[in-house]
């Protein structure tokens, strides 16, 4: 699974980017979703990545995040194991979970930005770094 976090803000974005992100399901910043790495999403990632964090997620990170920031739809409790087994059969919304998840910002600080010729900032594919980034914003 891909995790994608929302850096940017909601000033100055042009009205299509704002639109893709809000069907992504990432209204706010520091919003983040799971995404299946299908052709489609992750065309769609590098389109947004100037404005998103993104890599792949582990098993054991997938089910952090759900334990802590999960919320389900009918205010019941959530297993993240039974969550994660049925996740390749089906969406986070039929096993009962909101298919996004809100984020504090991250403790230590980030940086954002991007320098040329040198990446320092957290925009853009991250790989397995993503899930260092969400355990500080857990």
């Amino acid at each position: 699974m891909i995790l994608a976090i929302r850096i940017s803000g909601l000033v100055e974005i042009p009205k299509k980017v704002n639109e893709t992100l809000f069907r992504m399901r990432m209204r706010r910043k520091y919003t983040a979703v799971l995404l299946k790495p299908t052709e489609q999403n992750l065309k769609l990632l590098k389109q947004m990545r100037n404005l998103i964090a993104y890599g792949t997620i582990s098993p054991a990170g997938m089910k952090l995040l759900i334990e802590k920031r999960g919320q389900s739809i009918d205010k019941k409790r959530i297993d993240a194991a039974k969550v994660i087994e049925q996740l390749d059969k089906k969406n986070l919304q039929e096993l009962g979970v909101k298919p996004f998840f809100r984020l504090h910002p991250p403790r230590g600080g980030i940086d954002s930005k991007v320098h040329f010729p040198i990446r320092k900032g957290v925009l853009g594919d991250n790989q397995d770094k993503i899930e260092e980034l969400m355990r500080r914003m857990l």
